[in-house]
């Protein structure tokens, strides 16, 4: 057996063993949140998140276990990174309103038009790798339809046919549109979580600049750039400002 050989087949002997241990650490985890040791749950999981592998059911479980300790940053933190894997999973939403009812911050949103409200919630369905599939399989459906035209004799059997082809394709289409706008709204979203109890926003990236408004643990900010270790950050009701990085966790960091 070729040196080549042996090394490709203990790569997949170690990712096959790595998915198990993590299988194992993931079961334990489980049974460790379920007896109300959360802080050894927590353990499990971030030595799952170590190796590498990282899913909506690891972040929504540290999440949960977070909210179970009181630590609202956390617990925040997680299940939005939970709900960016999985968009549309009504519990992960449920759980990430009650720990954001823990928040000190009351941050009325900028209101968005009837317009701009179902745009989001259109292209927002999705990921944008799941959009992409969809196109995929619509696009197939169209080839399909297309070939199915020249075989079938019957008009009207040719008729649905050339239909269902321009419909698919259409849908297609779109699909890739929609998918190609949730990436460009999910590149330009930067999101991340205040992590300290309380934080001072400054009107300027330095420590003796005027402090505009403070922010507590758990609030969701989104950064907009950043500067020699200061980040610049927009919240819900459209305040910009500066803070130090070491105060917040970007959600978007796997």
């Amino acid at each position: 057996m070729s040196m080549k050989k042996i090394f490709f087949l203990i790569g997949l002997l170690s990712i096959f063993l790595g998915f198990s241990q993590n299988e194992t650490l993931f079961s334990e985890a489980t049974e460790l949140y379920n007896k109300g040791e959360y802080t050894k749950a927590i353990a499990n999981y971030e030595q799952i998140l170590e190796s590498g592998q990282h899913s909506a059911a690891i972040y929504f479980n540290l999440g949960n276990c977070y909210y179970k300790t009181n630590a609202i940053g956390p617990s925040i933190y997680y299940y939005e990174k939970a709900l960016l894997l999985s968009p549309n999973d009504s519990e992960i939403k449920n759980n990430l309103t009650y720990a954001q009812n823990m928040r000190l911050d009351a941050i009325e949103e900028v209101p968005k038009t009837e317009i701009a409200q179902a745009y989001d919630n259109i292209i927002n369905l999705f990921t944008s790798d799941q959009w992409a599939y969809i196109a995929v399989t619509l696009v197939l459906f169209f080839v399909l339809a297309y070939l199915t035209y020249y075989f079938l004799r019957s008009a009207n059997q040719k008729r649905i046919a050339l239909i269902t082809g321009i419909f698919s394709l259409t849908l297609g289409l779109l699909s890739i549109l929609m998918s190609y706008l949730q990436h460009e709204q999910y590149r330009k979203n930067n999101p991340a979580i205040v992590f300290s109890k309380e934080v001072r926003v400054s009107s300027e990236p330095n420590g003796s600049s005027e402090t505009i408004f403070t922010l507590h643990e758990g609030t969701k900010v989104n950064v907009l750039e950043e500067l020699d270790g200061w980040e610049k950050i927009r919240i819900a009701d459209g305040q910009t400002g500066w803070l130090l990085g070491e105060n917040i966790r970007q959600i978007k960091d796997f």
